[in-house]
């Protein structure tokens, strides 16, 4: 049975940075609603809003204070629900972010769970240890021991994957298992299309009672992956989730977060038979080279990619996944393309029209569409994570100048990622039905196509249109050109994007089969074909020209970023050109 997600092009909006409709700072979901002309206009047929749950903000949403409730910050429920009926009208499907490992500390289930050890919802979590000690030595994603101590003073601890104040769920449980249904159940109702499942392969944990090994005398905690993230009864306890969800809502998306899953277990979560995820986003797509500094973490270190590697592993996924895999490029957990791999916005295009062909669901972050940078945030503490405040301290003691290491801080971690979007006209949108934006360029003091000569104006450019007040995150802009002045200019990042998301939908990129081709180490090239149908995608990867025989007879060039020549049955690409041809009647 053939679905609208089959076919899905996703545009990822970040709602705190989207659209801020009253002057907070902060992104609403008034606002977005005002930008779905330009999200029409851009060819998608489908979102993914973030967390729009009531919360704490510890980690932007992702703790949840409650499944039932808007966060005041978006907005109302009634907001929601305006907005939801908007984008239908516009013939575009919402995937809600739906949050199932952990809670916030401040939702009513832990508050109770922690007020006794006989608490009805002491289960809902994961309790262990006594006197005070850690039942093991795992580690936290966002640093030190999983566990924290019992605030009850029980001399117990409480499990929690993520930041201390967002305990993990207990999914031994089948009440919590019940009650995650009963949340899809609200949301589902409410008209959403879809749901991603945020974090699910760490729903179950191993036996509590056994450490990582290390050598003797190292008590560091560490994050012993093994011990929670794909285990078996992941599936087990998933499944009967989702065919309750699929059961009354057999059209609704489910879009799984499986960062650390193999392809082979990614081919198993998306089975058909298996009846769990319609799709997964893996993290494994982006294979770099070695760090510069070995003694470094290399986290925080710019590196190029391997794109040997890189063409080895779309292999891999383009042929094992029978279920369409997802196309991306950046989201809100990693720095943005046009900052982390591209060099210029050549390949910045270049890499768009390699990724988003390939067979598969393209999940687009909001602002790549424009070539949209990383912010430059100002210091260690604007980060506000423990682990960029020990990698300047190491960088540092490692001969590093300063500048240096904050600047390899801003182009590889995830929160300058999450800058405002750099809409350049009024507040709140309007402009026209056709995009979603004014006739206004840059920021109210400067001109279409001139870059602001001063630190000053980058922050105004980084706030233009998207607030009248102070953004929740406060960093200077990249020069990227805003969303109006990209729409009056047919050259831009943004008009190709929508002429490249125009192509996606043909049937030939849309259905058609998938193989890549064997070249030089410098070009990476594949064929799509459809019945009679076919198209060549070719890329160079490199910083010098490079040249492609082929069999070009009868094939039209459809797409092109930077300079490409064609002779006869061969074509030379610039560096980091691309191009996309395909037979007359595509």
């Amino acid at each position: 049975m053939t679905t609208w997600y089959d076919h899905a092009i996703i545009y990822q909006i970040y709602p705190k940075s989207f659209q801020d409709s009253n002057g907070d700072g902060v992104g609403d979901l008034n606002g977005i609603r005002a930008r779905i002309p330009y999200i029409q206009a851009l060819g998608v047929n489908a979102v993914w809003l973030n967390p729009i749950f009531t919360s704490p903000q510890v980690d932007n949403g992702y703790d949840v204070a409650n499944y039932y409730a808007v966060d005041p910050q978006m907005g109302t429920m009634a907001d929601m629900e305006a907005l939801l009926a908007a984008f239908h009208a516009a013939g575009i499907h919402v995937i809600l972010d739906f949050v199932l490992n952990h809670t916030s500390d401040q939702h009513p289930w832990f508050l109770d769970a922690v007020s006794s050890k006989d608490s009805l919802y002491r289960d809902y979590y994961i309790f262990a240890g006594q006197n005070g000690r850690r039942p093991n030595n795992w580690g936290s994603f966002f640093g030190g021991s999983v566990w924290a101590p019992d605030p009850a003073g029980s001399g117990q601890s409480y499990f929690h994957l993520f930041d201390r104040r967002m305990p993990d769920l207990n999914w031994a449980n089948p009440e919590v298992r019940h009650a995650m249904q009963d949340v899809a159940d609200f949301w589902l109702q409410k008209g959403v299309d879809g749901l991603r499942l945020d974090a699910f392969i760490h729903i179950a944990k191993a036996s509590l009672d056994q450490d990582w090994p290390t050598a003797a005398g190292d008590d560091a905690p560490v994050v012993a992956e093994p011990f929670f993230a794909n285990r078996p009864q992941v599936q087990d306890w998933l499944r009967p989730f989702c065919q309750h969800v699929k059961a009354d809502y057999p059209d609704a998306m489910l879009l799984g977060e499986a960062a650390s899953a193999s392809v082979d277990l990614a081919a198993a979560y998306t089975a058909a038979d298996n009846h769990l995820m319609d799709s997964v986003v893996t993290f494994r797509y982006f294979t770099e080279q070695a760090p510069a500094k070995a003694k470094l973490p290399a986290a925080y270190q710019p590196r190029e990619m391997d794109w040997l590697a890189f063409k080895q592993g779309q292999a891999t996924w383009q042929q094992t996944l029978q279920a369409p895999p997802t196309l991306y490029w950046s989201n809100h957990d990693m720095a943005r393309l046009a900052t982390r791999v591209a060099h210029g916005p050549v390949q910045a295009r270049s890499l768009a029209l390699l990724m988003y062909l390939q067979r598969g669901i393209p999940i687009i972050y909001y602002g790549e569409e424009l070539g949209l940078e990383n912010l430059a945030l100002p210091d260690a503490a604007a980060f506000g994570d423990a682990t960029v405040t020990d990698f300047l301290q190491q960088a540092k003691a490692a001969g590093v100048d300063d500048r240096q290491a904050l600047a390899w801080v801003n182009a590889t971690h995830k929160l300058p990622a999450r800058g405002p979007m750099p809409w350049g006209d009024s507040v709140g949108g309007g402009g026209t039905a056709a995009s979603g934006v004014t006739g206004a360029a840059g920021s109210p003091s400067q001109p279409a196509g001139t870059e602001p000569p001063t630190a000053a104006a980058a922050r105004l450019r980084a706030t233009a249109g998207f607030t009248t007040g102070t953004p929740w995150l406060d960093g200077t802009a990249q020069a990227t050109a805003t969303a109006a002045a990209q729409d009056v200019d047919p050259t831009s990042s943004l008009h190709f994007y929508r002429e490249l998301i125009a192509l996606k939908k043909r049937p030939l990129f849309a259905a058609g089969d998938y193989h890549l081709l064997s070249t030089s180490d410098n070009l990476y090239a594949y064929r799509r074909t459809l019945a009679d149908s076919q198209a060549l995608v070719v890329v160079n990867l490199g910083a010098t020209p490079a040249t492609l025989e082929a069999g070009l007879s009868g094939m039209t060039r459809r797409l092109t970023a930077g300079k490409v020549t064609r002779h006869g049955d061969h074509l030379t690409l610039a560096p980091y050109a691309g191009v996309v041809l395909t037979t007359h009647q595509d």
